[in-house]
């Protein structure tokens, strides 16, 4: 079986000055510029969480052409009104097809992405979706040396844990076992889908949610 590790947070926000915004109010720092996303018309900042975790935000982008298929992370439902959110979060394995086929939900196809230098492996649903309203991951498999957290600047922010609420959490919890998950992730019962990440910054504890908690 292989082992997967929680390599990053994807914030989706109207666009990045926003998201931008919203961080620093949250969290009291300063988002890392990023990069375009060509094949999904996207772009986005970055925040280290350490040297194999980061924090994205990410917006549709104004300046690249709309793709001719759904964009990943339901991000063709935005608007202008949209409220930041935790959408949903990605986890990071060696063997992406293993990792997929051993997984006991249908997370999507394997993908292959890139950013600048960056390309990897990743599933998409083929409806942009988000599968279990985003409390499931996407998976990825970086096809690089070195994971693309090591390279960001290091402010001391720091993954404490990830919850993850669902009123399936028996579902959820199948699928987290199925991962064979090595980070601390929480799972609750709960009415309604939602996620909250829990992030030490400068020896507090800080939570940033989906916009539905």
């Amino acid at each position: 079986m292989t082992h997967s590790h929680i390599d990053h947070l994807v914030i989706t926000v109207p666009n990045l000055e926003t998201g931008s915004q919203w961080i620093e109010q949250q969290l009291g720092v300063p988002m890392q510029p990023g990069g375009e996303h060509p094949l999904m018309g996207t772009h986005n900042l970055l925040l280290s969480l350490g040297p194999e975790c980061y924090l994205e935000v990410i917006a549709n982008s104004p300046t690249l052409p709309a793709p001719d298929h759904p964009r990943w992370f339901n991000m063709d439902n935005l608007t202008a009104n949209s409220n930041p959110s935790l959408a949903t979060w990605v986890a990071r394995t060696t063997d992406i097809e293993q990792t997929a086929a051993q997984a006991s939900e249908n997370l999507g196809p394997i993908n292959t992405m890139y950013r600048g230098d960056l390309d990897w492996h990743i599933t998409i649903p083929s409806n942009g979706g988000l599968p279990l309203d985003g409390t499931a991951p996407a998976l990825i498999q970086w096809k690089t040396t070195q994971l693309p957290a090591a390279n960001l600047f290091d402010q001391g922010v720091r993954l404490e844990h990830l919850e993850l609420c669902h009123p399936k959490h028996k579902q959820l919890t199948q699928l987290i076992n199925s991962l064979a998950m090595l980070d601390p992730i929480q799972i609750t019962p709960a009415p309604h889908p939602h996620l909250k990440a829990y992030l030490k910054v400068a020896g507090d504890i800080r939570c940033i949610t989906s916009a539905s908690a």
